[in-house]
């Protein structure tokens, strides 16, 4: 099959997704598909090994990835298994992308922002400094066109189709051993923070390092570096940052929105059955939305007690930081914009949208929190 034309069916199933989504959710009965997997005996068994770049006892992020491979399963009848593996056992945590290109295995789970020396048009699927938030970054891939966009640039570039299986929201601004009071105060600062994020802290003074999740701890104790964005209060807890650091920043500015996704290699995608790759589109849908439900769900509970018990120190960036990074940022917009012709392209439109519903959350999300923020 012509790979464009395989691609604009993928992108087009978000409307069968949410109808699978809403049927799971209890909103209308379920129908009856014809031809359905667990009645046809002659689909394949398939069983591949998942490369990720987590450890497995984050029950957040990794367990996204695990809720694909169950709801997999559920929706193929057992006959196509999927199996998550830590970071390091398939592939290092910041190599999932390259095993999936070259098919050393079939499917990762991953961030698209370990990879932006592949070019900066991969961190789009991610999201960019400044850009949108979770629910904004949704709405552009499902709604505005940009997974299509991005799915037929990655089939292009990296023979790889990838879909969005969750987010982490407004991320943390990270984990410091020193108060940061302006943006002087990183000059010579080394700091753990990848993808877009870490060539604007270069531009701002900071030594970047970059550095799988199971790292980072170890790191940050031997006092290797002295800076590490993560995640957010739920994650960050879990993986100890609050014990070797006390300073914790906001906002994750490089982060607004992080969207996790599930990247397959193109040549096995398209030996698949089509059931198959519904069912991994309907799965990734999914984790979608139940990994961010749980980010928010459990982020405000540990953040409380990472300040009530853990005694971190919690601060905002000062804002010549954020004016600096954001003028920094837009600058390494426009310098890949004038390299890379599939950045150019989709970041026009990604542009657009972003100005657009920033103005409607402005007046209607914004006006709403402002309100009830000063109403307590």
């Amino acid at each position: 099959m012509d790979r464009r034309r395989l691609l604009g069916l993928t992108a087009t199933g978000s409307a069968a997704l949410s109808i699978a989504g809403c049927e799971q959710a209890g909103l209308f009965p379920p129908v009856q598909i014809e031809n359905a997997v667990s009645d046809d005996a002659r689909l394949p068994t398939i069983d591949w090994q998942m490369a990720t770049s987590w450890p497995a006892d984050l029950d957040s992020i990794f367990w996204g990835a695990q809720l694909v491979a169950n709801r997999v399963a559920a929706l193929t009848d057992g006959k196509f298994v999927i199996r998550p593996r830590a970071a390091g056992e398939l592939a290092p945590g910041l190599g999932v992308l390259n095993a999936v290109e070259e098919g050393a295995v079939p499917i990762g789970h991953t961030v698209s922002h370990y990879y932006t020396d592949r070019g900066t048009v991969i961190a789009l699927n991610n999201g960019l400094p400044f850009g949108l938030t979770a629910r904004q970054q949704n709405a552009w891939l499902y709604e505005g066109g940009g997974l299509e966009l991005l799915q037929e640039v990655h089939a292009e570039r990296f023979n790889i189709i990838q879909f969005p299986a969750g987010n982490s929201g407004v991320q943390m601004g990270g984990w410091f051993n020193k108060e940061i009071n302006s943006v002087a105060d990183l000059e010579g600062l080394r700091m753990r923070i990848p993808g877009i994020a870490g060539q604007v802290m270069e531009r701002l003074g900071v030594s970047v390092q970059m550095l799988p999740g199971g790292e980072i701890f170890q790191a940050l104790a031997s006092g290797a570096i002295d800076a590490a964005e993560w995640v957010g209060p739920y994650e960050d807890e879990r993986m100890g940052f609050h014990t070797v650091a006390s300073y914790y920043y906001y906002p994750g500015w490089w982060d607004p929105g992080s969207s996790v996704e599930i990247q397959v290699n193109l040549n096995e995608w398209e030996k698949l059955p089509e059931q198959f790759q519904e069912a991994l589109k309907t799965a990734a849908y999914e984790a979608n939305v139940r990994v961010m439900a749980r980010y928010d769900a459990r982020n405000p509970v540990a953040l409380g007690r990472l300040i009530n018990e853990g005694g971190v120190k919690l601060r905002p960036f000062p804002d010549d930081l954020l004016k600096a990074a954001e003028e920094a940022a837009f600058e390494l917009f426009d310098e890949a914009a004038a390299a890379d012709a599939d950045f150019a392209s989709i970041f026009k439109n990604w542009l657009a949208f972003r100005d657009a519903i920033h103005a409607w959350h402005g007046l209607a999300e914004l006006g709403y929190l402002q309100y009830v923020g000063r109403s307590r």
